[in-house]
């Protein structure tokens, strides 16, 4: 036998325990490299899309402050909104009251789009119930619906909330759909042969199999909910960041406006962040 065919055993003298091979690098720390990469990547992008819009406004004047505010209008807007308030509120007040109206409107879908999904997914008999109502209204735009929540509801917050719960409910609804119909059949026979309960097949086999797909279904709810609600504010809204949009629009404003527009960008991050955070710790076994 060649040195190099030996064992890390057979090559140690007689009477010393052999050096055990080194361990490979944990998993974690290996994605703690890659998230590490990409954050510096997302940072350097980050900065060349600032340099490139100092340069282009400030810098040589090819964009006009009347299309595009510079870096320098942008911050002082910023400073005015946080400080002075605009459109009847600060930021904080403007920025709380539409995440309120998301977040109000994405739980009401979550809570009735899911279980819809659910259902729908495992009984044939409710798919063919409620699929044809279904698929009447999926294709109605949200925006439909402002008029019919301004008249069920008014102008208050349950007509904005109305409107959000529809843009975030079919999203949620195929997508849980999808997750449980692409549950291994396999894995649901295998239950019910070993005496699982229906209750007990839908908790332990179908939900964690259908999970992957119910948070993407989430994802887009919750950017759905988001992209609605500025369009949902600019209909009788007393505050909130499609308010700040709409009075800016018609004070032609177009500092105001990149900062609303901003503010609304990092705020569906951040929520989308927590959502992802949540699967983390659901689903543990694909983080």
């Amino acid at each position: 036998m060649s040195g190099a065919d030996m064992t890390a055993t057979e090559r140690a003298p007689a009477g010393i325990a052999p050096v055990p091979p080194r361990p490979a690098a944990p998993r974690r720390l290996r994605r703690l490299g890659g998230a590490r990469r990409r954050l510096a990547i997302g940072s350097a992008s980050l900065v060349g899309l600032l340099a490139l819009w100092w340069v282009l406004t400030t810098g040589t004047g090819f964009v006009t402050a009347y299309r595009f505010p510079s870096p320098e209008e942008f911050w002082a807007a910023l400073t005015q909104f946080v400080t002075d308030g605009y459109a009847g509120g600060t930021l904080w007040v403007q920025a709380w009251y539409s995440t309120r109206l998301v977040l109000m409107g994405f739980a009401v879908a979550v809570v009735t789009g899911v279980p819809l999904g659910l259902l729908m997914g495992v009984s044939a008999r409710a798919e063919a119930l409620l699929n044809p109502a279904f698929l009447l209204v999926r294709p109605i735009p949200p925006l439909a619906w402002i008029p019919l929540a301004i008249v069920w509801l008014g102008l208050g917050d349950a007509a904005k909330v109305l409107v959000i719960w529809f843009a975030a409910f079919v999203p949620s609804v195929i997508n849980t759909w999808t997750g449980v119909r692409g549950v291994d059949r396999t894995l649901i026979a295998a239950a019910r042969v070993h005496g699982a309960r229906p209750w007990q097949l839908l908790a332990e086999v179908i939900v964690p199999g259908a999970m992957p797909m119910i948070f993407i279904g989430l994802r887009l709810s919750l950017q759905a909910a988001w992209t609605t609600l500025v369009a949902a504010e600019l209909v009788g809204a007393f505050f909130g960041l499609g308010r700040v949009l709409d009075a800016a629009y018609r004070d032609i404003n177009p500092p105001m406006i990149a900062v609303a527009m901003v503010v609304v960008g990092i705020l569906g991050a951040a929520t989308t962040r927590l959502l992802a955070i949540a699967e983390t710790r659901l689903m543990p076994w694909r983080s």
